[in-house]
């Protein structure tokens, strides 16, 4: 088991001391986290403080999660140096410096750590909080790994801190919710032995994790979710960044 850094251990103490005046967390599901060995745990992103949410839910039940997160939230005074200290992963979105970020992940995997990815790369732009389309990052290290996917979906976090607002709503204490599944079977893609995963097997693999991750989504929220998945690009929206601000959406698009 990988040992806390001192960072780490600040870090830790400052979100589980500090968190509970400002949502009440409820979670189920733990029992699907391997209580040791590498895997890969994949959660909706619909707020910036659901990592808090996260990383309180997976330290509470015994992992130390490593989450690959925005190279810029490295550059922030004080909060860079700690996430970095404690083993954090930045990430250089929509860049081939990318693979980087997945080539530490990887070695993290194999040395029995927990990493923690937000397939879709950045806070849904589905205008209902839905699970976006993933990116192939999570599927290529589990098809490289053999590491368990565990899908996350929570909800909640969006009362606390909507989307790209920088004050969050503290008078409010809403109630946010955390539910793991079972590890996502991704059997049907893996490569024969000595080959790497194809582009339509990545393709299928991430497909299959979205869908995991929405059906937790939709347990969480008492409601069916919409039968084709958002697909920014269809709707003319920014890779990254708000989308308010950058990108048109394409009239009468798809959600696929």
């Amino acid at each position: 088991m990988p040992r806390k850094s001192r960072s780490y251990r600040l870090g830790e103490m400052v979100v589980h001391a500090v968190t509970p005046a400002m949502y009440r967390l409820t979670w189920a599901g733990q029992e699907n986290l391997p209580a040791e060995g590498g895997c890969i745990v994949v959660v909706n992103h619909i707020s910036h403080a659901d990592p808090f949410v996260i990383a309180q839910f997976l330290t509470r039940n015994g992992r130390i999660p490593r989450f690959l997160a925005k190279d810029t939230v490295f550059d922030v005074p004080v909060l860079g140096q700690v996430l970095g200290r404690a083993g954090q992963i930045p990430v250089v979105r929509e860049s081939t410096d990318a693979i980087a970020a997945l080539g530490v992940a990887r070695d993290a995997l194999l040395a029995g750590e927990c990493v923690v990815i937000y397939p879709e790369g950045t806070l849904t732009r589905d205008p209902q909080l839905w699970p976006m389309r993933g990116k192939l990052g999570p599927a290529r290290l589990a098809l490289e790994t053999n590491c368990p996917v565990v899908p996350v979906g929570q909800w909640g976090a969006q009362h606390l801190l909507p989307a790209y607002a920088k004050v969050p709503r503290l008078h409010k204490r809403p109630r946010v919710q955390v539910l793991a599944g079972p590890p996502v079977d991704l059997s049907p893609y893996r490569p024969a032995e000595g080959e790497v995963p194809g582009v339509r097997d990545l393709l299928r693999a991430t497909a299959a994790i979205t869908a995991d991750i929405t059906g937790l989504v939709a347990q969480l929220r008492g409601e069916e979710p919409p039968a084709q998945v958002w697909n920014p690009k269809v709707h003319g929206q920014s890779a990254t960044g708000n989308p308010k601000r950058g990108g048109r959406a394409a009239p009468g698009g798809s959600r696929r």
